[in-house]
């Protein structure tokens, strides 16, 4: 872009001529007029010249350069630094500004977390990593990693570069989408709340160098934001597999206790802002006393464990499985009435078919998210009708237009459904059509509720599409697939799906998922990853 200047205009003092009046010596007479005096020149404007760094990112560089004057002052944005009378770039003497870049790779790399040292040296060229930057952020970049070797793309060609090398890339926080994985750097993730920009190392101050009254007035001129990440804007969504909370799991959790079978999850389903759970059974006073036994297939939960769902910090229930109706209306009718003393929604399943297709809405940060569902599997027992709860039927042509029109009213649309269960790591090919048909009609989610192992996962446009997640709390420890576990964290920022995060758990003792080992961690996504066809 051409330097813009704002050339001063020059006010030239007009000389008035006038004739010369005669003043005479005073007398008794009337008073002489007084003699027409002229206009003092007026002052020229002082210029304020403005050097703008090639470091400063494009929206901050537009801002500076928009600008018509300061405290009535014209500004000249000047060429070279040393003509200037303010600078504006990185690592100024007061800083305006902080802008959050992120370490990311393809998304489907198993690999979590950099040190600083080995980022630099990436940087350097000093490792088997390639680090790959966008041409526009390169000076940037620079001013904070020092002098580097970094492969430098045009920002429309960066991420597939990415994806063909497998390489690793830098980029502004507010640029993400989900095909990038965020690794954390020394265990500081952007991504997710209690974030502290201070203590991370992608963290570039942007800012004024000058005269105190200059740098003053054009920190109160400029339109620049806080930072580019902005955490009054930022959602995360915890999206869970299977729960029934029945049979072997209430007898472990009954046995123990319910913090014993939360431990190792609660602390990361609770600091999302809003946590799924498919619950597939209803609570009812008339549910026998735990039976541990795999040949008992009539489930119902017993009232008081609903406080493991109280410990994870849910906040939305859905309705789409199989189980729900085991025990009858009047338990399914019961469990409602549990989940709406807690301020809890739900979503796919209701007191009725009308009721069932309801989405659940949430309005958090500005990020307007909407979870729709729908059960194909049956049983038909289970399914709502116009005059008995249930789960929700799926109704495809109806499901695709409701997503399409909440798309169309700027919410963002979160698809789940209770698909026949297959066991495998992959779809049935009915699944995936499905599944894809709800990501063209706008769902920026779709996700598989039925899973009793973990399935891979796809991307359609710019929707994620996740075949099945797994159990969350559910007895099955009789092969290690049904014992591993997704926990999809998805992030939203300014009504934008920016990224996701994959937690993986195991579960123990028929009730306790743990965090996985690294080890476990690394077979498990290579497989899921290579189920996925990447």
């Amino acid at each position: 872009m051409s330097p813009r200047r704002i050339v001063p205009l020059l006010l030239v003092p007009i000389l008035v001529a006038c004739s010369q009046v005669a003043i005479n010596p005073p007398t008794a007479g009337p008073a002489t007029a007084t003699p027409f005096q002229a206009a003092p020149p007026t002052a020229t404007p002082e210029v304020v010249r403005l050097w703008l760094s090639p470091a400063l990112p494009e929206g901050l560089r537009q801002a500076a350069a928009g600008l018509d004057g300061l405290d009535g002052r014209p500004v000249e944005i000047v060429e070279e630094e040393s003509a200037a009378d303010v600078v504006l770039g990185p690592n100024p003497d007061t800083p305006l500004t902080t802008w959050i870049y992120a370490l990311v790779a393809p998304f489907p790399t198993v690999q979590d977390d950099l040190t600083a040292v080995a980022l630099v040296q990436a940087w350097q060229g000093q490792s088997a990593h390639s680090l790959l930057v966008a041409n526009r952020e390169a000076e940037a970049l620079q001013s904070l990693l020092g002098a580097g070797s970094p492969l430098a793309y045009d920002a429309a060609e960066l991420q597939a570069a990415a994806w063909d090398q497998s390489a690793f890339a830098l980029v502004p926080f507010d640029e993400l989408n989900p095909r990038w994985k965020v690794l954390t750097v020394d265990g500081a993730d952007p991504l997710l709340a209690g974030f502290d920009p201070n203590a991370y190392p992608l963290a570039i101050e942007f800012g004024a160098s000058g005269p105190p009254d200059q740098v003053a007035a054009l920190s109160a001129a400029l339109p620049w934001p806080v930072s580019n990440r902005d955490p009054q804007a930022l959602t995360v969504v915890a999206m869970t597999g299977v729960t029934a909370l029945t049979r072997a799991t209430a007898w472990a959790i009954e046995r123990e206790s319910i913090a014993w079978a939360v431990s190792d999850v609660a602390e990361w389903l609770a600091a999302a802002d809003i946590t799924h759970v498919s619950h597939e059974v209803a609570f009812t006073p008339e549910c026998p006393p735990v039976n541990p036994s795999r040949d008992v297939m009539r489930f119902c939960g017993q009232p008081y464990q609903i406080e493991v769902l109280e410990a994870i910090g849910t906040d939305v229930i859905e309705l789409t499985g199989n189980h729900v109706m085991d025990y009858g209306a009047d338990a399914l009718l019961y469990t409602l009435d549990q989940y709406r003393a807690r301020g809890w929604q739900t979503y796919g399943g209701g007191t009725n078919r009308v009721a069932g297709a309801d989405p659940a809405i949430f309005d958090h940060h500005g990020n307007r998210i909407a979870f729709v569902g729908c059960n194909p599997a049956g049983p038909g027992f289970a399914w709502a009708t116009d005059l008995q709860p249930g789960s929700q039927p799926c109704d495809y042509p109806v499901l695709l237009d409701q997503i399409t029109r909440l798309r169309a009213d700027g919410y963002l649309p979160i698809v789940t459904f209770q698909w026949a269960e297959s066991y495998r790591s992959w779809p049935l090919p009915d699944q995936a059509e499905a599944f894809r048909q709800a990501a063209a009609a706008g769902a920026v989610i779709v996700s598989g509720s039925q899973a009793h192992q973990p399935m891979g996962l796809e991307f359609q446009d710019d929707s994620l599409i996740h075949f099945g997640l797994g159990n969350l709390f559910f007895d099955q420890m009789w092969s290690e697939p049904t014992r591993q576990e997704f926990l999809d964290l998805h992030v939203f920022y300014r009504g934008q799906h920016i990224s996701t995060r994959l937690l993986t758990a195991m579960l123990e003792d028929y009730a306790r998922p743990r965090a996985m080992t690294a080890e476990e961690r690394e077979a498990f996504l290579t497989t899921i990853f290579g189920a996925s066809g990447w």
